[in-house]
Parts: C-alpha cells; sequence; structure tokens
C-alpha cells in the first residue's frame, strides 16, 4: 500500500469555535453516508442478454495455431501451456491476444485500473472492436469509483460489453463514500469476484494472479506486484471460456448501463493534475506492446523487431507463442452462487476452489512450496499443516513481510499463526519491500531481478503452489479465510514435472536473494537477510515503518480471520 506522509507545518491555534466549525465537515460527510445507505438501492428491472463463448474456436487463427502446435508435439494432451513470471511478458502477451483475435475477447477481473497501461491496452481494445472482435469485460464492483470509474465508458463503445459484478447501490465518486454508504450490508459488500481470466477466441487463455494496471506491469515508479500467470491453450480455455459465462449470465452480473450512464461517469472525472517537470510518459515506451512470442525474453524497446512485428500480429497465421508445455490438466473454479451465500452457509454446503487446492496439498508425499501473498491459514488449515508436517513432508512458503504487504491487515492474521507454523518446522520466507536495483520478477533472465525500471519496492502477488515437484497450481486465490469463505476465486492444476520444475526455479531465487528467512530460536522470531545482501539480521519486523508495527499490535487480538 502507497502511503504519504504530509507535511505539517507546526502547531496551529484554534478557538473553540474554530474546532466544531472544523468537525462540521465531518459530521456532514457521517450524516450524508447514512442518508445515502438509506437511499441507494440497485435497479429491480435489468436486461440482461444471454450470450455465450465462441462456439467454433478452431476456425479462427488462434485456433488453428493451437492445433498445429499439438499436432507437431504429437501430444495426447488436449491443453499447452507457458508459464509468465516476467511483469513485461504479462503485458505484452495480452496485447498479442488481443491484436490476434479475430471473433472473441473475454475479460474478466477483480479490478482494472485507469492508468496509462491500461489506456494502451483499451487503445489495442478498441482497435479489436473495430475489426469486429465482440469485446465482453466482467469487472468486481469494489473498485470502480473515483478515477477508475473512467473504465466503464468502455460499455459505450461499439462492440464493447461490460457488466459490473455484486455491485454495491450508491455514487462512486470516492471509495471511502461507497463503504460508508453500503455499512448497512458488511458482509455483501465484502464477497468480491476475485477471478482473473482473459481468454481470445476461446482458444488461449491467461490465467493468475494479476490485475490490470501499471503496478501488475513493472510500470509503477512506487511499489510494483510480483505476479506469475500462465497461458493456457485448448481445452482448459475453453473450461475457462464457460466459467466466464457462468458468471456472465449471473444475474449478479449488471450491465454498466443499468446502474449510470456516459454523463454521469464522466461527471465525476478527476481533473487533470498540474503537470511536473517529470513525468511517466515516456516511460510508458519501454514497455513493448507485443510480446516476443518465439522465446522466453520480451522484445526490448529499442529494438527494431517491435515494429516490425506489429503489424504481422492481426494477420498472421503463424503465431510461436512461447514453448508450449501440454500436460493434463484441471479447472478449480468457484461457483458464482458463492459470492449470494453467507460464509456460513458456504463453510457447510459448498466445496471451493481452496478446498480442492487444500485436497491437493494434503496428497503432498514429499515437498509442498507454497507462494501465497496474503497468508492466513486459520484454525482447520493449521490442523492439514499439522497433518501434513506429521508425514515428514518438506513446506516452504514464501508470502509478504509486514512491510512489503500491500494490505497489512492480512498480516495481522497471518502473525497469529507465525509462530505456531514454525514450530510446526514450516520454512517461512517474507518478501523483502525494498530490492536492491530493480524489482524481483520471477523468471527474468536468472530468476532473480528484473522488471521495473522505476521503483525499488516490491510486494509479492502471485498466488502459486508446487506439490512434490509434479503438480502445479496457479490462480487468484490466497491461502486465508476471505479466499475460502468469501471471494470467488479460479486456477489451473497441471500435471507436469517440467512445468512445476519451471516454477520452482522462478521462486526459490527469491527465497533466497529477495526474502527473510524467518526462524524460531529460543521462542525468539528471527528474520535472516537474504544472503548476500549485506544485511543484518533482524527480531523485529524488518523494514516496517513503527505505525505499521503499531498496527499488528493493536489491530492483531480483535480483528477475525475471515475480514483479513
Amino acid at each position: 500500500m502507497q502511503t504519504t506522509d504530509a507535511l505539517h507545518p507546526g502547531p496551529v491555534l484554534t478557538s473553540p469555535a474554530s474546532r466544531h466549525r472544523d468537525l462540521r465537515p465531518w459530521l456532514m460527510l457521517v450524516f450524508l453516508s447514512f442518508w445515502l445507505a438509506g437511499c441507494a438501492s440497485l435497479p429491480s428491472e435489468v436486461d440482461r442478454p444471454v450470450s455465450r463463448a465462441l462456439s467454433q474456436p478452431m476456425q479462427t487463427r488462434l485456433g488453428k495455431m493451437v492445433q498445429a502446435r499439438a499436432l507437431k508435439a504429437g501430444t495426447h494432451n488436449d491443453s499447452g501451456f507457458a508459464l509468465v513470471g516476467n511483469s513485461e511478458l504479462a503485458f505484452t502477451s495480452r496485447m498479442t491476444l488481443i491484436k490476434a483475435a479475430q471473433k472473441t475477447l473475454d475479460i474478466q477481473y477483480y479490478a482494472i485500473f485507469a492508468d496509462d497501461t491500461t489506456e494502451r491496452m483499451f487503445d489495442a481494445l478498441r482497435e479489436a472492436a473495430g475489426r469486429g472482435v465482440r469485446i465482453r469485460i466482467l469487472l468486481d464492483d469494489f473498485n470502480t469509483s473515483g478515477k477508475n470509474a473512467q473504465v466503464l465508458k468502455l460499455a459505450f463503445e461499439k462492440n464493447f460489453e461490460l457488466r459490473l459484478f455484486n455491485p454495491l447501490p450508491g455514487g462512486r465518486s470516492s471509495l471511502m463514500l461507497r463503504i460508508l454508504s453500503n455499512l448497512k450490508d458488511v458482509a455483501r459488500m465484502q464477497r468480491r469476484m476475485h477471478n482473473k481470466i482473459f481468454v481470445a477466441d476461446n482458444a488461449i487463455a491467461i490465467t493468475g494472479g494479476r490485475n490490470l494496471g501499471e503496478t501488475y506491469f513493472g510500470q509503477s515508479k512506487g511499489t510494483n506486484f510480483i505476479d506469475i500467470d500462465v497461458l493456457a491453450a485448448g481445452r482448459i480455455a475453453r473450461d475457462l471460456s464457460r466459467s466466464f459465462d457462468q458468471y456472465w449470465n449471473n444475474p449478479l452480473a449488471y450491465p454498466v448501463q443499468s446502474l449510470m450512464s456516459q454523463e454521469e461517469i464522466e461527471a465525476i472525472k478527476p481533473k487533470p493534475a498540474a503537470a511536473l517537470p517529470d513525468t511517466s510518459a515516456s516511460a510508458l515506451h519501454t514497455l513493448p506492446d507485443t510480446a516476443n512470442l518465439s522465446g522466453r525474453e520480451p522484445v526490448t524497446a529499442s529494438s527494431d523487431s517491435i515494429s516490425e512485428g506489429l503489424p504481422a500480429l492481426p494477420d498472421s497465421t503463424d503465431l510461436s507463442l512461447l514453448t508450449w508445455t501440454w500436460a493434463p490438466s484441471v479447472l478449480l473454479v468457484d461457483k458464482p452462487s458463492k459470492i449470494a451465500a453467507d460464509a456460513d452457509d458456504v463453510e457447510e454446503a459448498q466445496e471451493t476452489a481452496v478446498d480442492g487446492l487444500l485436497q491437493l496439498m494434503s496428497q503432498a508425499k514429499t515437498d509442498l512450496l507454497i507462494v501465497s501473498p496474503y497468508f492466513v491459514p486459520g484454525e482447520l488449515m493449521m490442523r492439514q499443516f499439522a497433518e501434513i508436517r506429521r508425514r515428514g513432508v518438506k513446506v516452504r512458503v514464501l508470502t509478504n513481510s509486514l512491510a512489503s504487504n500491500d494490505a497489512p491487515a492480512a498480516h495481522v492474521g497471518y502473525a497469529r499463526y507465525r509462530k505456531a507454523l514454525l514450530e510446526m518446522g514450516i520454512e517461512i520466507y517474507e518478501m523483502r519491500a525494498e530490492q536492491e536495483g530493480t524489482v524481483i520478477s520471477f523468471g527474468s533472465g536468472s530468476g532473480a531481478t528484473g522488471g521495473s525500471k522505476y521503483g525499488s519496492r516490491a510486494s509479492l502477488h502471485a498466488k502459486v503452489v508446487v506439490v512434490d515437484g509434479r503438480l502445479l497450481v496457479v490462480g487468484s486465490m490466497n491461502l486465508d479465510l476471505r479466499s475460502k469463505l468469501q471471494n470467488s476465486e479460479v486456477a489451473v492444476v497441471i500435471r507436469n514435472r517440467a512445468l512445476s520444475l519451471e516454477a520452482t526455479r522462478m521462486i526459490e531465487p527469491a527465497l533466497t536473494n529477495g526474502a527473510y528467512h524467518v526462524e524460531l530460536t529460543d521462542g525468539q522470531l528471527v528474520w535472516r537477510a537474504p544472503q548476500g545482501s549485506q544485511l543484518k539480521d533482524s527480531t523485529t519486523e524488518p523494514d516496517a515503518s513503527l505505525p505499521l508495527k503499531l498496527l499488528l499490535k493493536l489491530i492483531g487480538p480483535l480483528a477475525p480471520d475471515e475480514m483479513l
């Protein structure tokens, strides 16, 4: 989470009357929030035309390419995969699919942020729509206020359809006002569609941990998220499309036009900020539009291959999308009804994607590697971890440190279980917030560093599990009660040793070079500094500010796990 410390000019003397006047805006805000809570409601009569994924994907260029690659591989498996750990490749892969799509693009995300990076993606989408591609965007409603509400204007453009899942009633001028005006229904406000799916022509998909925004593609001057996606082709892409359709045609999916007009969206558009001498506009030219799909390393901005590659993408039928590995796979995905249900009902009656993941983890015989940025196991998961360790399984966990966590409240829940996890013999690694040189980006170069040329702050966001070096899970869910009980999630399970080894090789350099190894010495937590970092070990939360440490102690005893 990025914060800005305001500089206070010094003490200001006020009279009692002036102090009362200072309180009036806050009192008005509280009054307004309760008034909004009483007045706001969702429309009861909503037109939701039913639509489905492309029925004949093999007739498209991408579909034919997938068939050709499978035939060349001589495989009996119906799905192919390629891991994407590099933030630049994550962006260019999506851009490439947009440019290659001929019929449909189905895009489902928890959050799409309005910034220069996504605007480049929107421009590519507009070009696709202009050549007749049908574009469906399904977006969770929670982050569609303030500046990000401008994303919703896409709903009014030709060949675009945009629906909001589980929308909150009320205005969108600010996130704070939205939260205040929905305090009467906190439980519903917390149940969010966390799925992340990007499908082109029902032939090739991308899923994983990333939302859409500059911080997910290494373009932020502040903190950048470290993440892993997987490109998926063939039958598994069609499975992802079927899941998309279930959410798209669900009564909780509201067309933007049923909630607000284009004029209303424009009215809350933030005023442009004053120009600064050093802007990030020039930096965007360093991020190429498309991936070099013939190999692992993405093209660089200075390479002539960028301009040469752009025209070929829309009309080439010989796309070489990375090095595909064909393997058995299964989709773990929650039903849309999970969002409408109470947490107690979910726990008692519905098996969730997280439940499926935990069942796979429970089958581990030798080794379990877990990457979860928000790690709040709860009592049930703790019992499962104890059983796994009882069988002698080696368990390693990479999660955020307090300093690197963009949601400090989640760290509060994790800290409750940290000592008990260590006492079980589980190895814990916490991502460093400050990275030397450049932000860590899984799978770039040596697999340890690379990515953003701006900020050196990193926040872990990948959700990956490797079981016994043979089973790989990449998805949207964290190992916490929020993912288990409240959010809807999706993940791909792949049974393949080569891909599992590749994921492990992506992650392990971060364990040794970019994370603190947390140990328990004489009952005392000790953070061992990364190898070769010249940092000192610590007996308190490293790199964290005093306010964050105080937050940990104040909230720790109070907040329930499922709220974190």
